[in-house]
């Protein structure tokens, strides 16, 4: 249909403006983008190319510009200078719904799902196919089943689900599907792993791969660098609001990916100085429960014991069962050579033993709540007189320790949940300051965050060892491992394999111990060094 000169113009249109046509077509060229911020100068002189059929990644620290540079993509942000061009047109996207006209989505962390209808009409939103001013309700069900069909989905995402019953990984799929109903040119997607199982993560890059071959243009946003070189064909770096370089993922590797984001090298991250004592803080003997058997340990005052292992090897379950979380069924604890009884995480913290888990946003913080008070919840009972809180010793003790970890927050009322990753594993670091444990159990403590704040937890927990603290730490990243650890103790299956120095532990001999196969051996006590295995 050809539209009338005379009509007006309509305002969710793109504005177009005649220009050179793409080398490539369908190529989404970003050109000279320029965004500040009050007191912030978000973004600098951009420029890039977002080709069909290719997975380009976008990478950098917090603060590097990468949401802000998606938002101007979708309309969410205006750019003060610079322009956005496919196919030859120069366009501009006052709001996200003019992007999604121009065929471009962006799939944030955190989907946007409506709670009480389900997944077609989740999908179809906005754009339900009526019948007689009525929904068809036929039509729009063998609609969404035929798409999930297609795309191998329709075991993973039953159509009678209601929003607020989805998975982390079926929201991201209502939105993959939205997006693909409305011919989609270019699909971004920022942190889509971050609450996805291994399983959810590989069923998510095989449908990722398909969209790349069907022409269209991907970008990624991830701080796992490891699935960014499995992933993606090219890896654009920003610093700082600038972007420093693109570069074809085949020539990148982890170090390097790390020296230009963060203007070191990887080595230069970890800095430990090995402060342990011989005063043992927290010792285990022949633990036993659901899901290990004869487990023991000791960790010393001044140390950072890493527990390694694959995925399933019992390191999460075994700090729930010494916090109390998780039952033992027999065993004995001890913490400052007592020997301790602890059935629910209350005893753990008053015997001095403090935990910060895996997931944070859903374990360790109330996100709805301020800095101040996800910090001091630990204290409490020692901050209340007559059942109310001195909430002056409150705010002092807490902004202490916000002042000492250098939360980044405009103050200690903010809600938790706006803080980025890295600051929030900081509240919940100074919330077991604040309760001055003997032993901290450090669960994934970088999980999902940018290797600038990676590198200030490390410190942090440099830091807090040298101080005296006993640290417990679990990490799936042998680089962190090797590099935090004075001591090492790898798991499979629920049991300690073996112990290794940290000065002389290696990929190759903490692999092997976690893959050993002969489990009789490690029980009989035949596998004692890591020299005893071969290297995988």
């Amino acid at each position: 249909m050809t539209t009338s000169a005379a009509a007006p113009p309509n305002p969710n249109d793109p504005v177009s403006i005649p220009e050179e046509p793409s080398v490539q077509p369908g190529t989404l060229e970003i050109r000279n983008i320029s965004k500040a911020f009050p007191n912030v100068q978000a973004l600098t002189d951009v420029s890039l190319d977002i080709r069909p059929g290719e997975i380009l990644a976008f990478m950098g620290e917090n603060g590097a510009g990468k949401s802000t540079l998606l938002k101007i993509i979708n309309g969410d942000y205006q750019p003060d200078a610079g322009t956005l061009s496919i196919d030859g047109q120069r366009l501009s996207f006052p709001n996200p719904h003019v992007a999604h006209k121009a065929g471009i989505r962006v799939i944030y962390q955190e989907p946007e799902i409506v709670p009480g209808v389900d997944v077609p009409e989740n999908i179809w939103i906005g754009e339900l196919p009526k019948r007689f001013g009525i929904i068809d309700r036929h039509r729009l069900n063998e609609q969404v089943q035929s798409s999930l069909e297609e795309y191998g989905f329709a075991g993973v995402l039953p159509i009678d689900l209601l929003g607020d019953q989805l998975s982390a990984a079926q929201r991201q799929l209502v939105e993959i599907m939205r997006a693909l109903k409305s011919g989609v040119r270019v699909l971004a997607l920022d942190e889509p792993t971050s609450s996805l199982s291994d399983e959810e993560v590989d069923r998510l890059f095989t449908l990722v791969r398909r969209l790349r071959d069907e022409g269209v243009a991907i970008i990624y946003v991830s701080h796992r660098i490891k699935e960014i070189l499995r992933l993606c064909d090219r890896v654009a770096i920003l610093r700082d609001g600038r972007l420093i370089t693109v570069r074809q993922a085949a020539e990148l590797n982890d170090a390097e990916i790390v020296r230009l984001m963060v203007g070191r090298e990887l080595s230069a991250i970890f800095q430990r100085h090995p402060a342990g004592t011989e005063r043992e803080v927290m010792r285990a003997e022949g633990l036993f429960s659901n899901w290990h058997h004869d487990v023991s340990f000791h960790i010393n005052a001044g140390e950072v014991v890493g527990f390694a292992g694959l995925v399933g090897a019992g390191r999460t379950e075994l700090a729930k069962v010494v916090f109390g979380e998780m039952p033992k069924k027999s065993g004995k604890l001890f913490v400052n050579g007592r020997e301790v009884n602890i059935r629910r995480p209350v005893d753990a913290i008053a015997k001095g033993i403090g935990f910060a888990p895996e997931d944070r946003k859903r374990e360790g913080l109330v996100l709805v709540r301020s800095v101040l008070e996800n910090a001091s919840i630990a204290i409490l009972r020692r901050l209340s007189r007559f059942h109310f809180v001195r909430s002056n010793l409150e705010r002092s003790i807490v902004s202490g320790f916000v002042e000492k970890l250098n939360v980044r927050t405009p103050s200690l009322e903010q809600d938790v949940g706006k803080l980025s990753g890295g600051n929030q594993q900081k509240v919940v670091l100074a919330r077991w300051l604040a309760a001055k444990p003997a032993v901290l159990i450090l669960d994934e403590p970088t999980r999902g965050i940018d290797v600038g704040a990676k590198a200030e937890i490390y410190n942090l927990i440099d830091e807090l060892a040298n101080e005296g603290l006993g640290i417990m730490f679990i990490s799936s990243e042998l680089s962190e491992i090797l590099g935090l650890s004075d001591r090492i103790y790898v798991m499979q299956n629920g049991r300690i394999t073996g112990e290794l120095s940290g000065a002389n532990a290696t990929e190759e001999a903490v692999l092997g111990l976690a893959m050993v196969d002969n489990l009789s051996a490690v029980q009989d006590g035949t596998v004692a060094t890591s020299q005893e295995i071969t290297p995988v």
